[in-house]
Formats: C-alpha cells, structure tokens, sequence
C-alpha cells in the first residue's frame, strides 16, 4: 500500500525563518544556483538526498552520476511519487521543472539526456534544496 503524506503548507515568513537565503531563493522562488558551486556537486558519500524544506526523501546516493553540468544530477528518484515533475516555460525555454511532491518546493529540471542504460533522464537538481544524510545516518 502506497504511503499518504500529507503536504506541508507554510507562510512566507514561515519558510524564510527556516531556510538559509539561498534555500530560500532555490526552494520557494525557483532561483538556481551557480554551476560547481552547490555543497553536494562533488559528493560521492553513500547515502540519501532529502527535501531540505520538508525532509521528505527524494534521491540516492545509487542514482547519483557526474553528469559535468554543475549540479548534482540523478537518473531516478528515491520513491515514486516523491518528485513532483511541471511544465516550466520560463526564460523562453521550455522544461520540466522538478518539485518536492510533500512540501511543492522547487528542486531543479529534468532532462532526457541521462544515461542511456538507465532512466536516460537527468533529475539536475540545486544542491540548496537538498539535505543529505549518509547511510549509516538514513535509517
């Protein structure tokens, strides 16, 4: 049987007392932040990558790839249902934005360039909307 989750919902103020400003630029206000900058870019630990707004699980270590866009990037969610994908066309493109499915924070983009033995989708998401937590720390 399928888990319910229920939403979290929160005031502006709400999340701003909560989220760094960066966090809170990625997460609430679909900012990205620079290529090769964010915290889990690099990251090889094993582990899990949650919802850094709701902590809801959303990506593994298992999926995790170097993709060289900047970003940590993933070929599949942790749980069905856990991302939330929209249609994004802002900035004159047009996209597929990814979002926490429990709290509807912004994550990243999905494109269909991953690998092919895979998924062959890339989950790029900011290293700002994640929190991650080794293996041994996930249980």
């Amino acid at each position: 049987m399928a888990e319910t989750k229920e939403k979290v919902i929160k005031t502006e103020a709400e999340w701003r007392a909560q989220l760094t400003p960066m966090q809170f630029a990625v997460t609430r206000q679909q900012a990205t932040e620079r290529p090769f900058t964010g915290e889990y870019v690099h990251n090889k630990a094993s582990g899990t990558y949650n919802c850094v707004a709701c902590g809801q699980k959303l990506f593994s270590s298992e999926t995790k790839y170097e993709s060289g866009s900047g970003w940590p990037s993933f070929w599949d969610v942790i749980q069905e249902g856990n991302v939330e994908l929209r249609e994004d066309n802002s900035h004159g493109m047009r996209r597929v934005e990814a979002v926490c499915s429990r709290c509807g924070s912004h994550l990243g983009h999905v494109f269909d360039d991953g690998p092919r033995d895979t998924t062959g989708q890339r989950y790029c998401i900011n290293s700002a909307a994640l929190n991650f937590n080794k293996a041994e720390d996930a249980e």
